[in-house]
């Protein structure tokens, strides 16, 4: 397989206080990777550490095989990877149409609107009978569709996630991860925060661990069960 994103021993920090400790690990191309660990291990961090919203001390990260991390936020998602944050940040008082279009600011995406707009509603028809409906005004379910569709909208190579099914009932929970399955088929590459870490690891094809700031196990998602300590504290049995 191919790795279309590397991690290499990257040190982040929030002022003085270092959140990340020698981080590495590798993405590869048209799979999904699952990040887990508890809240304050240093997840978001991560996420925000690749996309340029927290800017590394130490180490490097290549999106295929170019280095990233001295980029800014906006040149990141013009290259290819687009991020779906914890909370959606939907643009709450405009439609469900210039939510999408906004995803599709820089240049390359502009020239495909419509047929990334038509990608967008094949994911999620229910957005197409939305479009000018203010983006505040939608259930959970459908922000969070907005949200993915947002960033889809980019035509990322990349799209990473976090917590998706934060607040969802579990039927809508479900319908976002088979929505995930259908995007990796459709060639793009998922990294995936998620707290509902059964439904992950079958979705999932590698995982990693990360506690207080580093990674500490890492393997693909089928082996995961092998391993008492994980299953006990992840899945509880």
């Amino acid at each position: 397989m191919v790795q279309i994103l590397s991690v290499r021993g990257i040190d982040s920090f929030y002022g003085d206080l270092q959140v990340l400790r020698n981080v590495s690990m590798d993405v590869e191309e048209k799979t999904i990777t699952s990040v887990l660990g508890s809240n304050g291990a240093g997840k978001t961090t991560l996420l925000n550490s690749i996309v340029g919203l927290v800017k590394v001390k130490a180490g490097t990260i290549l999106f295929q095989g170019e280095r990233i991390d001295h980029l800014r936020p906006y040149q990141i998602a013009a290259i290819g990877i687009s991020m779906v944050p914890e909370g959606r940040r939907l643009f709450p008082e405009m439609t469900v149409l210039e939510n999408l279009q906004l995803g599709a600011y820089s240049k390359k995406p502009r020239k495909h609107l419509v047929q990334n707009l038509s990608w967008a509603f094949d994911i999620f028809p229910t957005l197409k009978n939305r479009l000018g409906q203010i983006a505040g005004t939608l259930s959970g379910g459908e922000q969070q569709m907005l949200a993915i569709g947002r960033a889809l909208m980019a035509m990322p190579r990349v799209l990473i996630l976090d917590e998706p099914s934060l607040g969802l009932m579990p039927i809508l929970t479900e319908a976002i991860f088979q929505v995930l399955t259908q995007i990796k088929t459709q060639g793009v590459t998922v990294l995936l925060i998620e707290q509902n870490v059964g439904e992950t690891l079958a979705i999932a094809d590698r995982y990693y661990v990360l506690e207080t700031g580093q990674i500490t196990h890492t393997g693909l998602c089928e082996e995961f069960i092998r391993h008492e300590k994980l299953r006990k504290a992840y899945l509880g049995w």
